[in-house]
């Protein structure tokens, strides 16, 4: 009765949308394996509408689902070792789909096995041959049987029949499965029993086990005595060398009187017989008949063949007896000439001489006789030629000029031939490579080249890349730039540029500036690394494009320090007056330097123009007397460069009916002032107020002294005569004369005497606001003097007059007395130069006229009778225009007054002139 028994059924969720269930094989056909719905919590009563159903499974229905309940049940019985042979588990794979939505569930079925085979042996019967002279022990290998269930199901162990003289031991294999092998546990004695039958069984583990069995027939062999004899002791055959293998060459025969295996002969070549015999003919083991296994053909050693062939039986101790065989080989022309090169020299220098050995041949044919005379030749075209050396030896020479640049490489054919009938040949193609030489220099696709590169650029930055060819190979071909050095402006081409050397590519060291260098010439070298080195020169013209990079640069009117450029314009100015003209540079070039002007600020907007293309600045309209005194106008000056650069000027205008004696301020308030002083300025400044007020204390000491000695008394006379004018001495007239050919620059010129009397006229030439202003100025008690004389006059009583020239060379002057007068005073020139003005301290300005410097000569002179008056002008015709005075004067002599005060004195002047070292006396 077969029994269909559910084993188990488990269920297991090991994921989402996955099931797993468990059954026994051969489970009847109904038998429940669980609900897929529950089990995937699905809804049973949606399942029909949804379209459930089972895909996958090995091809065949093992299983059915019931749509309206999901209940999963066995289709038909399930066998294990069918659908999973030899494999330790099995499992059926399904895929539960859904639609509507469309969901994909996934069911594993694993069938369990049970003990449903039992073990069997391949064979029902086996037969063991055992020798009646083996001593006990000797075992014997028996076969394994087969059961196709899994785990404990399977076989387990074997059993064998009872016999005196076997019995079973089991062995393991490598791969841990066991066998049993049967063991001689007594001597055998075939007299008494010729066979024995026993019975091998296998058991497997199951419940209720299992069994299957074999039955092993031991047989007894009889002891062998008896040699095979063979019918001829040397055997004699002949063969064609061409024969192809299979061809029989001969048969030998020998025979057993024995029974059995022992009188069963097997044949086989001895160990005498060389290999490559027994290579190349074969001998069948149970007929001797001896065929060939190989071509002859240049395998076999020179005949005739000597081959030994072995007789052995079939005993457990086979004897065994040897009989000769030779064979003898029929020559025929089927060895085709061999070419073998034993010496090849390639590649071949292209420079190569003709006659050059490029390789040695051998040329050799194993047949004898005409079939193994050779004719050997290569192609005529080729500048290559065979010679013939010794023996079967052949050169093969250069015979023509090699060019590895037209042909690099050679394939020589070789054509050897006999002269056997037919005649055999044979071709080898040799691959000669052409070995180069440096022969052919680099080469630049063209020999010259321009590049523009913008200035400014980056140090480093590719300019640009120069490529050269070299039909050479190797090192011969490999190109390597550089620069030839040259100087460009005092400095050499590599402070410049740089040049990779394999690349090519040229790069800037520096940044190019196109105000210092526009273009320049070089060239690029290649050079092969040949030996020798071969080389060509590449000519590059790099031209440097200008950028703005510079700010326009304003050169009038100059700012001195940072300061105003001050113009100063009359009052009674029209419209369109020039005040200035605005003079600029732009290092640049093109449009970068092309310069427009512009008036950006003005304190007045609407008095000043600027005319854009040249500078100039104007008045937009005539002046007012209600316009502001002091103006100040903001030029820009740009190009047009891109960007555009730009620089601006400050202009101080000032608005005066006269050139002024002071400059105005310009400043705008504390904004101008400079930075604070430090602790050290401000330390180094009190020290030199404190030393400035010690000095000007001393000199007021000193000058309270002197006033104290000028004053008049009863006992003693006055010895200044500028501060007793009632006490006229005896005076001089003199006439100075300065030398035509000095020359007076704008700066301090000193007056000193050289009497008594120290007091100092200073006249300083007050530039106002500007270098053509032409006033001299009296400072001190000089300017109370000439308000005490006559218009125009300055009383000067002394006897001796320096004339000194601050930080200048040295004149000398010699005044000759004239009648005597009792004042000092300006010629003619000078008092115009005043005009008018009716005091030096409140006008202190003289106008000079124009004049040539070698117009501008001083002269001193004597406008009165008494000797000690005398009269000081400013060159003639050029007011005090080009220097500035301090006049000192007092009595040159202590003498009293008397008849010798009227001899002709001699009075120096020292003019000290910046540039000028000489002196004039007169």
């Amino acid at each position: 009765m077969r029994l269909y028994l559910l084993v188990s059924c488990l269920v297991s969720c090991s994921a989402p949308g996955q099931v797993e269930y468990s059954i026994a094989e051969e489970t009847e056909r109904g038998a429940p394996v669980g609900n897929v719905a529950r089990d995937l919590g699905l809804d049973a009563a949606a399942l029909p509408a949804r379209r459930c159903r089972l895909v996958g499974g090995a091809g065949r229905a093992y299983f059915s689902l019931e749509a309206g309940s999901g209940a999963l049940a066995v289709g038909e019985p399930v066998d294990r070792e069918q659908i999973c042979p030899l494999q330790p588990s099995c499992a059926l794979s399904y895929e539960l789909v859904l639609e509507s939505p469309l969901e994909l569930h996934k069911l594993r079925v694993r069938i369990l096995d049970v003990n449903d085979h039992a073990p069997r042996f391949p064979l029902p019967e086996y037969h063991v041959g055992v020798a009646e002279f083996l001593s006990p022990g000797a075992r014997f290998a028996l076969p394994s049987a087969q059961d196709p269930d899994e785990g404990s199901h399977g076989v387990q162990g074997y059993s064998l029949s009872p016999d005196p003289h076997f019995g079973l031991a089991m062995q393991t294999r490598g791969d841990g499965s066991s066998y049993p092998e049967l063991v001689l546990e007594k001597p055998l004695d075939r007299e008494q029993q010729a066979a024995h039958r026993l019975s091998l069984t296998a058991h497997d583990g199951g419940s209720p086990a299992r069994s299957g069995s074999a039955q092993v027939l031991v047989t007894v062999l009889d002891t062998n005595d008896n040699a095979p004899a063979f019918e001829h002791s040397v055997y004699r055959a002949s063969v064609l060398e061409n024969s192809p293998a299979g061809t029989p060459v001969t048969q030998v025969r020998a025979t057993d009187p024995d029974e059995g295996a022992n009188g069963q002969v097997r044949y086989a070549f001895s160990n005498s017989t060389p290999p490559e015999l027994r290579r190349l003919f074969g001998i069948d083991p149970q007929s001797g008949a001896v065929i060939l296994r190989g071509a002859l053909d240049g395998q076999a050693p020179p005949p005739p063949l000597e081959l030994f062939v072995e007789a052995r039986d079939g005993g457990l101790f086979g004897l065994s007896s040897v009989a000769k065989l030779l064979v003898d080989v029929t020559d025929v022309n089927n060895h085709a000439p061999e070419i073998v090169v034993t010496s090849l020299s390639s590649p071949v220098p292209e420079d190569s001489p003709l006659g050059t050995v490029v390789a040695l041949l051998s040329i050799t044919d194993r047949d004898p006789g005409q079939n193994g005379r050779v004719v050997c030749r290569v192609p005529p075209q080729l500048p290559f030629q065979l010679k013939a050396s010794f023996d079967s030896y052949y050169t093969l020479v250069t015979s023509g000029l090699l060019d590895r640049e037209r042909v690099a490489e050679y394939n020589v054919t070789l054509t050897a031939s006999d002269l056997g009938s037919p005649p055999l040949a044979t071709r080898q193609t040799l691959r000669l490579q052409v070995a180069d030489v440096n022969d052919n220099p680099p080469r630049f696709l063209t020999q010259r080249r321009e590049v523009a590169v913008a200035e400014n650029n980056r140090p480093g930055a590719s300019l640009f890349h120069v490529s050269a060819s070299d039909p050479d190979l190797g090192e011969n071909g490999r190109v390597s730039y550089l620069l030839r050095d040259i100087d460009i402006q005092g400095r050499a081409l590599s402070s410049y540029l740089a040049i990779d050397a394999e690349g090519g590519t040229v790069y800037a060291k520096g940044a190019f500036d196109f105000e210092r260098l526009q273009s320049f010439h070089f060239q690029v070298e290649a050079q092969d690394h040949g030996t020798p080195a071969l080389a060509a020169a590449f000519l590059v013209s790099i031209t440097v494009l200008d950028e703005n990079d510079n700010a326009p640069v304003i050169l009038f009117p100059a700012a001195p320090n940072g300061s105003l450029a001050l113009e100063v314009v009359p009052r009674l100015a029209e419209a369109d007056y020039l005040v200035t003209k605005v003079v600029a540079h732009d290092p640049d070039s093109g449009q970068n330097a092309w310069l427009t002007f512009q008036l950006l600020q003005a304190s007045d907007a609407g008095l000043f123009r600027v005319s854009p293309g040249g500078g100039e600045v104007r008045t937009a309209r005539a002046l007012r007397s209600s316009d502001a005194l002091k103006h100040k106008v903001v030029v820009l000056v740009k190009d047009r460069g891109e960007p555009p650069r730009s620089a601006s000027l400050t202009l101080g205008v000032l608005l005066a009916d006269a050139l002024p004696q002071a400059l105005p301020d310009f400043d705008d308030g504390p904004a101008a002032r400079g930075p604070p002083l430090s602790r050290l300025n401000f330390y180094l400044l009190v020290s030199l107020g404190c030393l400035s007020g010690l000095f000007l204390a001393f000199l007021l000491l000193l000058l309270a002294l002197r006033l104290l000695q000028c004053r008049p008394g009863p006992a003693r006379p006055c010895p200044c005569c500028c501060c007793c004018p009632g006490e006229a001495p005896d005076k001089y007239r003199y006439n100075v004369r300065m030398l035509p050919g000095s020359h007076f620059s704008p700066e301090m010129v000193e007056i000193a005497g050289m009497g008594k009397l120290t007091h100092t006229y200073l006249y300083r030439a007050a530039l106002g606001v500007g270098p053509s202003n032409n006033n001299l100025v009296p400072n001190g008690d000089a300017a109370g003097n000439l308000a005490k004389g006559a218009p125009g006059l300055l009383q000067v009583p002394t006897p001796c007059i320096q004339v000194q020239k601050v930080k200048s060379d040295h004149f000398n002057a010699i005044l000759v007395p004239k009648p005597p007068n009792p004042d000092w005073r300006y010629s003619a020139s000078l008092r115009a130069g005043m005009q008018g003005a009716g005091h030096m301290e409140e006008a202190g300005g003289l106008r000079g006229g124009p004049g040539g410097p070698e117009q501008q000569w001083p002269t001193v002179s004597s406008a009165t009778t008494e000797p000690e008056a005398g009269e000081v002008s400013p060159p003639v015709g050029a007011g005090v225009n080009s220097n500035s005075w301090t006049f000192k004067y007092g009595p040159g002599n202590s003498k009293p007054p008397g008849p010798e005060s009227k001899k002709q004195t001699q009075v120096s002047f020292l003019l000290r002139r910046k540039g000028d070292s000489s002196q004039y006396s007169q």
